[in-house]
């Protein structure tokens, strides 16, 4: 289990799907460190990719809770397994999809890029 995530790469709200949506049935996770896949969302890419999220190429997301924002959604830190490979996608205002198997569970946008 990881217990922080010491190189970051950013920072991001995140929105977690209630499970009367169909997010995670115990609801947003309690582990220092999620680790989940996501999606980066580029474009309009549920009306262009035929069963989009799930085709679309997934990475290994790492999720730190550092606080709660005033409207609810998590403030956490963003980490990758494969960070060279997410680090052209990560910008200010990109939006992630976070997925467990098929599920989509949370909607995260990027906040603040750490260098």
């Amino acid at each position: 289990m990881i217990d922080e995530i010491r190189e970051p790469l950013a920072l991001a709200s995140v929105r977690w799907v209630p499970p009367t949506q169909g997010g995670r049935s115990s609801g947003s996770p309690t582990a220092r460190v999620y680790a989940a896949t996501a999606v980066f969302r580029l474009g309009n890419d549920e009306e262009l990719v035929p069963g989009w999220p799930a085709t679309a190429d997934h990475i290994s997301i790492l999720l730190q809770k550092v606080g709660t924002l005033p409207t609810g959604e998590d403030l956490s830190r963003v980490g990758f397994l494969a960070p060279d490979l997410a680090r052209p996608y990560v910008k200010t205002g990109a939006e992630l999809v976070i997925l467990e198997g098929p599920k989509v569970v949370a909607n995260a946008i990027v906040r603040e890029i750490f260098e």
